[in-house]
């Protein structure tokens, strides 16, 4: 199967996360690669729900190149579609439907590419393929994965499929998602001064969540590290003080950021009136631009016509965060078919020649690694 018809094959699995559902996918791409050859295990993720994690000649102790992308998809959103989500239409270069961008071409590619090369030449450490159910709420998945699967060896570099339009990503920002919770005394409001009104507290923490201040400096690829209040509730009606508030805090940090430090002097600064409840804690993806696999990648990017193949970040969490620290920090690139301002849209497409061009240069980056 060719990864345009893959991609249109997987485009009709509805991996809508929530619930999931990965695993009827996680069955037929697993059937695919085990007719090629691969060894395939599929370690659980909750009901219906599967990872797929598959190699083919990789020895004991090897370090082979590694691939990863996620099964699941966004739900649909408010705004109607004018196609179908789970039939990919195409129109021109444009193939339509839910996952197409975000990221069920680049696993066709991923697949594609690693059975064809893996018929024929590759490197003596051989390659293996991470394929999670449960990466679109904070890469949870891959988190778990790490945790209670001991299959998945060690690594000397890794790819993750997601979409860039095949520009070399050699890093993004990490995350740390909290629930700040206030409390306080309910009484009617016409006697305030008897409670205690959780809302007043968690305004208070909100501007002090506002002007917090990193002190980190400007990370050479990532720039500065950043913190967002995205979603505030309290209160049950309007003639009661209320006696619970919470809000979220979105923080994006960089290299120059040290988490626990960070979390430590959030907690000073917001004070005894918050509880903080900590949902994503991931660091960062960065590498050395001048690694031997950075560079490898940059070249054979350009040798198949992608411009501007250099150092360059991106806006969005990944895998990527868990993998390369599970792997010891080891070079990790986003590479992968997707158009990136496709990804979570109405009528999302991806552009079949960024198919076919991603294939291309993961078969080249799978011979030429380590050979």
């Amino acid at each position: 199967m060719d990864a345009v018809s893959l991609t249109k094959k997987l485009v009709e699995f509805n991996t809508i996360n929530p619930p999931g559902n990965e695993a009827p996918m996680a069955d037929f791409v697993g059937d695919l690669l085990s007719t090629n050859g691969f060894t395939v295990h599929y370690p659980g993720f909750g009901e219906n729900r599967k990872h797929l994690v598959a190699e083919k000649g990789v020895p004991d102790s090897g370090k082979p190149l590694v691939f990863s992308g996620h099964f699941d998809v966004v739900p649909l959103g408010a705004r109607k579609w004018s196609k179908d989500p789970f039939v990919c239409k195409v129109e021109g270069d444009r193939l339509y439907g839910r996952g197409s961008s975000d990221m069920k071409s680049g696993l066709a590619a991923i697949i594609c590419a690693a059975t064809d090369v893996s018929a024929e030449k590759m490197s003596e450490e051989g390659i293996r393929l991470i394929l999670t159910a449960g990466e679109e709420l904070g890469c949870e998945g891959a988190r778990k994965l790490v945790k209670t699967y001991t299959g998945l060896g060690s690594a000397s570099a890794v790819i993750i499929g997601e979409p860039t339009a095949n520009l070399p990503a050699t890093g993004h920002k990490g995350a740390i998602f909290l629930t700040a919770v206030s409390t306080g005394k309910t009484v009617h409001s016409s006697m305030p001064e008897l409670g205690i009104n959780a809302i007043y507290k968690a305004a208070r923490a909100i501007l002090k969540t506002e002007g917090f201040m990193f002190n980190a400096r400007k990370d050479n690829l990532l720039g500065f590290p950043t913190i967002n209040v995205g979603k505030v509730t309290g209160g049950l009606n309007l003639n009661s003080v209320p006696d619970h508030a919470e809000f979220t805090i979105d923080m994006r940090t960089t290299a120059e950021v040290d988490h626990k430090e960070i979390l430590i002097r959030l907690r000073k600064e917001l004070g005894d009136e918050i509880s903080l409840q900590k949902h994503v804690d991931l660091p960062p993806v960065s590498n050395k631009d001048d690694d031997p696999f950075i560079q490898m990648v940059y070249k054979i990017c350009e040798s198949e016509g992608v411009t501007s193949a250099r150092s360059r970040s991106l806006p969005y969490l990944t895998d990527g965060s868990v993998l390369q620290d599970y792997y010891h920090n080891v070079p990790t690139i986003i590479l992968g078919p997707g158009q990136p301002d496709q990804a979570h849209q109405t009528d999302e497409y991806c552009l079949i020649s960024k198919i076919e061009q991603a294939v291309n240069i993961y078969k080249k980056i799978i011979i030429n690694w380590r050979n």
